[in-house]
């Protein structure tokens, strides 16, 4: 049974550094804690509803990937036990375990790293109008959610909460935080995605593209964040799949779609959503877990 949503923590005794859109985040000294919530957002926007178990969906979707992409790029999971917490953290752990994260301490990079394998959302809407794809020039020909020749990676900003993140080319990137930084970066986004898409398959899921974040640990480039969940990645069944149209999914989409039919300028406050769309948006998360941790 999906135990009560977490719309935000108030830890007592913790050092709260920062909300974001889904985490809050506390700074134990040496390390963060971070709390996945059951908040979710769409169009930038927080929505004012939870989705029971989300955060917990996030969590131990984070933990997966990060184990299977170790030997490619490090990150910044140090253990999601909460018994081999920070004696600090003890208080409150009914409500950190199987949703919260001790992480190594790192210096976020100001930019989000997207790798796309299918053509779809915002890049899809950029190329039916003959736009590049964040300086990428596509091929004649793609259909809405056609597979791309090869996966590509489309950089964007990181806007601050209520705004939205804005395309910007691979030489943009560069110029923001180097060329050699922005080399390893691409070499590590398109290796973990190959990577993750073979494991995909094998759970009848396409990812069509994802978001990652990258930071600095000294001179250590690392995965932060969360990596390859339905907050940050499209995924789609396998089975369902045809080119030429949207895609069921089992992220935010349906989420997406939900608000699109309603005339809502998506700008804060966002609406309130029904009970039968917050279970279904659960059950779409439950289910890319599910698939993806059933896999070999």
């Amino acid at each position: 049974m999906t135990q009560p949503a977490l719309y935000q923590t108030d830890l007592k005794g913790l050092k709260l550094v920062t909300r974001g859109k889904v985490r809050d985040i506390y700074d134990l000294g040496e390390h963060l804690l971070i709390v996945a919530t059951d908040r979710i957002s769409a169009f930038d926007v927080i929505m004012p509803n939870p989705i029971p178990g989300k955060g917990a969906v996030l969590t131990k979707l984070s933990e997966f990937w990060f184990r299977r992409m170790a030997d490619i790029i490090g990150n910044h999971l140090v253990t999601t036990d909460v018994d081999r917490f920070p004696e600090a953290c003890r208080p409150h752990r009914d409500v950190l375990k199987g949703r919260s994260m001790l992480v190594r301490k790192a210096k976020p990079l100001p930019v989000e790293c997207i790798v796309r394998g299918y053509i779809t959302g915002s890049a899809w809407k950029d190329y039916a109008s003959g736009k590049p794809v964040s300086g990428i020039r596509l091929p004649a020909g793609l259909k809405e959610s056609s597979k791309l020749p090869e996966p590509i990676f489309t950089p964007s900003t990181k806007a601050p909460e209520g705004e939205h993140d804005l395309p910007i080319s691979i030489e943009e990137m560069a110029r923001l935080i180097g060329r050699e930084l922005t080399d390893r970066i691409i070499a590590a986004s398109l290796a973990v995605y190959k990577r993750a898409d073979g494991i995909a398959a094998a759970a009848g899921i396409i990812i069509a593209d994802t978001k990652m974040e990258f930071g600095l640990a000294g001179d250590e480039l690392i995965l932060i964040d969360e990596v390859l969940t339905p907050d940050s990645s499209r995924f789609w069944p396998r089975d369902g799949y045809a080119e030429g149209r949207g895609q069921k999914s089992y992220d935010k989409q349906f989420l997406r779609d939900y608000l699109l039919s309603l005339k809502w300028d998506q700008r804060p406050p966002a609406p309130q959503l029904p009970p039968d769309i917050i279970e279904k948006t659960r059950e779409k998360y439950e289910e890319a877990l599910r698939r993806f941790t059933k896999t070999p």
